[in-house]
C-alpha cells in the first residue's frame, strides 16, 4: 500500500533527523513504560523540539483527558492527512504532560478487520504464528499495522534530506519493525525491551532463574507459558532493529539468552526530577505528610492500644502484586526477623510497615471505615472544644478570673466526647489487612503474615498494614496521593527478585526518602556500580544473586534494624543526602544514553 501513497516533497528547511517514538502506552497508562515516556518527554523535547513525536493507540476515554488535537501542519500533519486518505483514522496533537510533546494516536480498530492478512504476512515472511483468540495481541497487531503505514508516510513526507528514526518500546509496538526492515523502509530503527515477555514468567516459576538462564530453551518455554507469539515478535524486533537496547545489565543478560541478541546499549530509566523537587521544602513536606500517616495509624491501631508516634518509623513496600518477583515474600520474612530483634534488644521504637499493592477485593473492611469515621468525629469534637475554650477563656481572662475549664465547653459536647470514646474502644487486635479480600484463604501475603505471626499484637515492635489497593486522594483511609504518602514515610523497601529496572525505589529517592533495592533489579545493579558507598547514603542493595533467601532476609533485617535505631537528626541528614544524589537520575543526565542509541542507529542505517 505504501508504494502508491501520494506523499509530498520535504520542506527545504527540514534537514535534521526526525525521531518517532512508538509505544502502546503513549496516552494509555497500563504499566511502567507510561512513566518512562511521560517523564522523559521534557528532555526529548528540549533536544528535538518539534522534530520529536510519540505514536500510540487511540483510546477515546484516555484521549479525552490526555490528548489535545492540533491542526494538521508541517510534514507530520501532511503524513497524517495522507494516512487518513488511505483509510487509517489518525489523530494529531499534543500529549498533555510536561513539555506537551507532539503525539499521533492511531485508531487501530478499523485495522482489526485486516487481522487475517496481518497474520498471513507475519507467518509467510517471518515465521510467526499468531493465535486468533488473544485479544491484546490482536489489538497490538492492528495498531502495529496502522503504525507501519504511518511510518511510510512520515518517511515520504520528510524525504531523504531528513532521515527518520523510529524507536519502538516493548513487544506491544514491535510488529512493524521486522516488516519495515524487510520492505526496506528508508529510516533507522531502535528497539528497547524493558522486560522480556518470557522472562517474567520464567522468573516467577523458577527460584533459580538467573542460575538456570543459560540452560533454558526459550522457544519451548514460550510455548509452555502460552506466550510464543509475543516472544517471537519480540525476538524478531530485537534482531531486525539497527540498534537493540534494554534498560539494565540484568535485563541484558536475560535478552542475550532468551532473545539471542546481546543489546548494543543500555538505556537506564530516569525521572523528571524537577517534577518531584520542592527546593528547601522537602523536609517540611516529610513532616506534613507524616502527620497525615499518623492520622491513619491512630484510626487503625489506637482503638485497641496505643504507642508513641514520636518513636514510630514508617516503612513501606509497593508495586504490582507479584508476590515473589517484587520481593514481598522477602520483605515479610525480614520484618518478622526485625520484630524479633527489636524485641530482644528492647529497642524503644515501633515500626509500622505498609504493604501497598492491588489485588481483588470486595470492599474496604467495615472496621476500617468505622475507625476512620470515628477519628473524623474526634476531630469535629476537638475543633469545637478548641473554639469554645479559646473564646470563653479569652473573656474570662479579660474579666480577671481563672475559670473552671470544665465550664468552658457545653455539656452537649462533653457528653458527645464521652460517647465517642466508649464507641472507639475495641477488644480485638488491629487487623493486618484494610480490605475484605476476594480470596482471603489463599492470599500469599496474608498467609505469610499469619505464618510469621505478624498479628499486630500490643507487644510486637513491628506492626503491619496490608493495603490491597493503591493509595490515592479518593481513598477514605488515607486521603492522599502516592507521592505524598511516600514523602511521609521513612524507608521504602523493594528487594525484588525479578525487576528489569525498578521505578519504586527511584521514585522514593527522588522524593528524598531512603530506599532498599536488590542486586537483581536493574536499578539496584546500576546503583551498586555507580555508588559503591550507597548504604552510607541511605540506599541499601540487598544481595540476592549469590545468596540464599534466608541470607538475603538476614541482610535486609540487619539494615532495617540499624535504620530503626537512627535518631531524628541522623534521618534528616540521610534524607538530605538522598535528595542531593537523586539529581543524577534526571532525564537530562540519563537522556544521553538515548541520544547515543539514536546516533548509532542513523550511522548503521546510512547507505
Amino acid at each position: 500500500m505504501h508504494g502508491s501513497s501520494p506523499g509530498g516533497q520535504a520542506d527545504p528547511q527540514d534537514r535534521k533527523p526526525i525521531l518517532i517514538e512508538v509505544a502502546w502506552e503513549v496516552c494509555n497508562q497500563v504499566g511502567g513504560i507510561y512513566q518512562v515516556l511521560r517523564s522523559k518527554a521534557p528532555s526529548m523535547v528540549s533536544r528535538w523540539q518539534d522534530r520529536y513525536c510519540l505514536v500510540g493507540p487511540y483510546e477515546q476515554a484516555n484521549a479525552a483527558v490526555e490528548f489535545e488535537a492540533a491542526p494538521l501542519t508541517g510534514n507530520l500533519g501532511k503524513a497524517v492527512r495522507f494516512l487518513r486518505q488511505l483509510g487509517v483514522e489518525a489523530h494529531f496533537g499534543r500529549w498533555l504532560v510536561s513539555s506537551r510533546p507532539q503525539a499521533i494516536l492511531l485508531d487501530y480498530h478499523a485495522h482489526m478487520g485486516r487481522l487475517n492478512e496481518i497474520r498471513h504476512r507475519l507467518w509467510a515472511d517471518h515465521g510467526i504464528a499468531t493465535p486468533p483468540d488473544d485479544h491484546l495481541l490482536n489489538q497490538c497487531m492492528a495498531f502495529g499495522d496502522a503504525c507501519r503505514e504511518l511510518l511510510w508516510q512520515v518517511a515520504i513526507a520528510f524525504g531523504p534530506s531528513s532521515p527518520v528514526i523510529a524507536h519502538f518500546h516493548e513487544w506491544m509496538s514491535a510488529m512493524p519493525l521486522p516488516m519495515l526492515r524487510r520492505d526496506k523502509w528508508p529510516g533507522a530503527t531502535v528497539f528497547t525491551t524493558h522486560a522480556t515477555s518470557l522472562g517474567r514468567y520464567l522468573a516467577n516459576d523458577n527460584p533459580g532463574f538467573y542460575a538456570q538462564l543459560p540452560t533454558f530453551n526459550a522457544e519451548a518455554e514460550a510455548h509452555r507459558f502460552n506466550v510464543a507469539a509475543k516472544h517471537k515478535l519480540e525476538r524478531a524486533a530485537a534482531h531486525g532493529a539497527h540498534v537493540f537496547t534494554t534498560v539494565s545489565d540484568v535485563t541484558a543478560e536475560e535478552c542475550t539468552h532468551l532473545l539471542g541478541r546481546k543489546p548494543d546499549l543500555l538505556l537506564p530509566n530516569g525521572l523528571n526530577i524537577q517534577r518531584f523537587a520542592a527546593v528547601h521544602e522537602f523536609q517540611n513536606l516529610h513532616r506534613q505528610y507524616k502527620q497525615r500517616i499518623h492520622q491513619f495509624t491512630i484510626a487503625h491501631f489506637f482503638p485497641s492500644y496505643h504507642f508513641d508516634l514520636d518513636k514510630t518509623i514508617y516503612m513501606f513496600t509497593s508495586g504490582r502484586y507479584e508476590y515473589t518477583n517484587k520481593g514481598m515474600d522477602l520483605t515479610i520474612e525480614a520484618l518478622a526477623r526485625l520484630n524479633h530483634r527489636l524485641g530482644e534488644a528492647n529497642v524503644d521504637r515501633t515500626v509500622v510497615a505498609f504493604i501497598i499493592t492491588r489485588c481483588p477485593v470486595r470492599s474496604i473492611s467495615v472496621g476500617a471505615l468505622q475507625s476512620s469515621a470515628m477519628l473524623a468525629e474526634f476531630r469535629t469534637i476537638a475543633d469545637t472544644y478548641t473554639q469554645q475554650i479559646g473564646e470563653r477563656l479569652l473573656v474570662a481572662a479579660a474579666e480577671g478570673r481563672i475559670p473552671n475549664l470544665n465550664t468552658l465547653v457545653d455539656e452537649y459536647w462533653r457528653l458527645r466526647l464521652r460517647r465517642a470514646i466508649q464507641t472507639w474502644k475495641r477488644d480485638y487486635l488491629p487487623p493486618i489487612v484494610t480490605h475484605d479480600l476476594a480470596d482471603d484463604a489463599s492470599d500469599p501475603v496474608l498467609n505469610q503474615l499469619r505464618t510469621c505471626r505478624l498479628w499486630n499484637q500490643p507487644e510486637s515492635k513491628v506492626k503491619v498494614v496490608f493495603h490491597p489497593d493503591f493509595v490515592t486522594t479518593s481513598s477514605p483511609l488515607f486521603g492522599m496521593d502516592y507521592d505524598q504518602f511516600v514523602r511521609g514515610c521513612h524507608l521504602g523497601v523493594f528487594p525484588s527478585y525479578y525487576e528489569p529496572w525498578g521505578y519504586t525505589p527511584l521514585e522514593s529517592i527522588a522524593l528524598g526518602i531512603p530506599a532498599v533495592t536488590s542486586d537483581l533489579s536493574g536499578f539496584g545493579s546500576y546503583l551498586a556500580q555507580l555508588l559503591p558507598d550507597h548504604e552510607q547514603k541511605g540506599l541499601c542493595v540487598v544481595e540476592r544473586r549469590h545468596r540464599s533467601f534466608s541470607q538475603a532476609a538476614d541482610q535486609l533485617a540487619d539494615y532495617m534494624f540499624r535504620f530503626a535505631q537512627l535518631d531524628r537528626r541522623q534521618r534528616v541528614t540521610m534524607r538530605n543526602g538522598i535528595e542531593s544524589f537523586s539529581g543524577h537520575f534526571d532525564w537530562h543526565n540519563l537522556g544521553g544514553c538515548y541520544h547515543e542509541a539514536h546516533a548509532l542507529a542513523l550511522d548503521r542505517a546510512a547507505p
